[in-house]
């Protein structure tokens, strides 16, 4: 699976296909994170195998739905608790972004362990997702933004398009560099 894009959030349900002995089986659900809802049902599959003794060919998938986050218009602090597989060893870990939707975070989480740790988007495996507040935020560059007096300064801006001038009156392009310190 490649984690190209944003990832999108699935539920994914499935179960053994019903036999004469056991025309109804126990159906497992999933919330699974996957670029599509191929990779998605591929990865229901995985953890089934590792789980449960099932696999494609003795089951069949009953549903997969894309969840979609209702308010995504808010910035909130997500908590990911994950496993994932180095060159040495399995490791656990926990992270916290902040971003407008889960997606975004856990996008956010394959692209950082990819520069990070040179971590595949397959050896990932996330186990936990919270939004969590404020309070309780552990890592200090994510608290930094959760105050309730934050500040963004712009040190270094372009006064206009035209750099002082008229919009429509001078020519498009000049001899002279922006100044951009407007202390």
């Amino acid at each position: 699976m490649t984690a190209a894009g944003e990832m999108r959030q699935y539920q994914v349900v499935g179960r053994k296909a019903g036999t004469d002995e056991n025309p109804n089986p126990e159906a497992y659900r999933m919330v699974i994170f996957a670029p599509n809802p191929v990779a998605a049902k591929s990865k229901f599959w995985y953890f089934m195998r590792q789980f449960r003794k099932m696999k494609k060919t003795t089951g069949e998938i009953l549903d997969c739905v894309e969840l979609i986050e209702k308010n995504s218009r808010t910035v909130k602090n997500y908590g990911i608790w994950l496993r994932y597989d180095s060159r040495s060893g399995t490791h656990n870990m926990y992270r916290e972004y902040r971003d407008l939707k889960l997606t975004g975070a856990v996008s956010q989480l394959y692209n950082e362990m990819a520069g990070r740790h040179r971590c595949r988007p397959r050896s990932i495996q996330i186990i936990r997702t919270a939004t969590i507040g404020a309070s309780e935020l552990k890592r200090p560059n994510g608290a930094q933004f959760a105050q309730a007096k934050v500040r963004f300064p712009l040190p270094h801006r372009v006064d206009s398009a035209k750099r002082g001038a008229k919009a429509l009156s001078d020519r498009t392009f000049t001899t002279v560099r922006p100044t951009t310190y407007l202390g």
